[in-house]
């Protein structure tokens, strides 16, 4: 009689992620202009809890995080700091990747930057206008989107106000389309430009990102990252692009959109003013209380930010540190924990039964989390 062995699967939204070989994990990474707030920090530890959670389940993980360095953001901020845009970029990259050591966050496999993938851009543009799927007006090639926009359900006029936001400029009397967007742009005056065959230019948002994880992982991803705001138009396009490209679908098997932070119900962005940045807070508290803090609450859900959660966090992290000292109570503890991991990243759950329970199952909780 065979006995079947406990089922190891990490389960997304319900849906199963089975993975024979390395798991291919795509995190989308940051604009480097600007301090890491708690925006930032709850995507890339929510990311990094889902590459250990596979890890632990036995799986090989390779984990890729881009550095958008070629966007309009960046050249502002590095204008008006009197400084060269990659110079400035690169000094941003540095102070983000401290805070993020500082909160656990496991070093990535690959860190592609956007300005060392501009020949993979202008070859994306090039299929892309091969297979009729893209077509050139005054030095841009713009996507034909109309149907990215279809399958993600949204609404015409939510579509539209997205692009409007997102600098997609869905009124541009060049396009075939409004939901059409540029793979390769012109660039504007003081913007840097590459050469390309259609004129001097730099690459547009999404195609950075569906250039970078195609060069790093090929035509398709086990597991795609990123904040929930970046679901439309980014990782829409993105997909879209790849899949348009390469023929294979979908693009990514799973995507994990993390919700976004608020602060007096307010999305926390650098526009609002209403910043926490993570360098304020570790001086202050226990990094890995300001970890626990960010992922009490389920990854997929908005959470606003109070000065009073970061104290019941690190209050908290001291009860899990005396639960781990215990004697265990409960043999089925250890398993409860690696279920509620795989069931949905419940890291709420797990760290529940860690502090209930206590001994192995505390340990191993606050191993998998990082918050020892």
């Amino acid at each position: 009689m065979e006995l079947n062995a406990p089922d190891s699967t990490l389960r997304i939204g319900g849906r199963p992620l089975p993975v024979v070989g390395p798991a291919r994990m795509y995190v989308c990474g940051i604009t480097p202009y600007d301090a890491t707030h708690l925006g930032h920090a709850r995507t890339f530890v929510w990311a990094d809890v889902a590459a250990r959670v596979l890890r632990h389940a036995g799986g090989d993980v390779r984990v890729c995080r881009n550095v958008t360095d070629v966007d309009d953001v960046l050249y502002q901020a590095a204008h008006r700091a009197g400084s060269p845009y990659d110079s400035f970029a690169a000094v941003q990259q540095y102070y983000f990747e401290r805070d993020l050591d500082t909160l656990g966050v496991r070093a990535v496999d690959h860190q592609p930057r956007a300005h060392n993938h501009v020949r993979e851009v202008i070859a994306l543009a090039q299929g892309l206008l091969t297979a009729g799927h893209a077509y050139v007006r005054d030095g841009a090639v713009y996507f034909r989107g109309a149907d990215a926009r279809r399958r993600t359900g949204l609404a015409r006029d939510e579509a539209h106000a997205l692009l409007a936001e997102y600098g997609d400029e869905p009124d541009d009397p060049r396009k075939e389309h409004p939901f059409d967007v540029a793979v390769w742009r012109p660039s504007r005056s003081g913007e840097p430009a590459w050469p390309s065959p259609w004129g001097p230019g730099r690459p547009g948002w999404h195609a950075e990102c569906a250039a970078m994880a195609m060069t790093t992982f090929g035509p398709s991803l086990d597991l795609h990252a990123g904040g929930t705001d970046l679901r439309f138009p980014h990782h829409a396009y993105e997909s879209a692009m790849a899949e348009a490209l390469t023929g294979v679908r979908p693009f990514s098997r799973t995507w994990l959109h993390i919700g976004m932070v608020r602060r007096d119900g307010v999305k926390m962005a650098k526009s609002t003013g209403n910043l926490v940045l993570v360098s304020d807070l570790v001086p202050d508290h226990p990094p890995a209380a300001v970890r626990l803090m960010l992922i009490t609450a389920p990854w997929h859900d908005e959470w606003d930010y109070t000065p009073g959660v970061l104290d019941e966090a690190a209050a908290r992290l001291d009860r899990l540190h005396t639960a781990a000292g215990r004697a265990d109570r409960s043999p089925a503890a250890e398993a409860a924990v690696t279920e509620a991991l795989l069931s949905d990243l419940d890291a709420p759950a797990a760290l529940a039964v860690a502090e209930q329970e206590g001994g192995r199952a505390a340990r191993l909780a606050m191993q998998v989390l990082a918050l020892t």
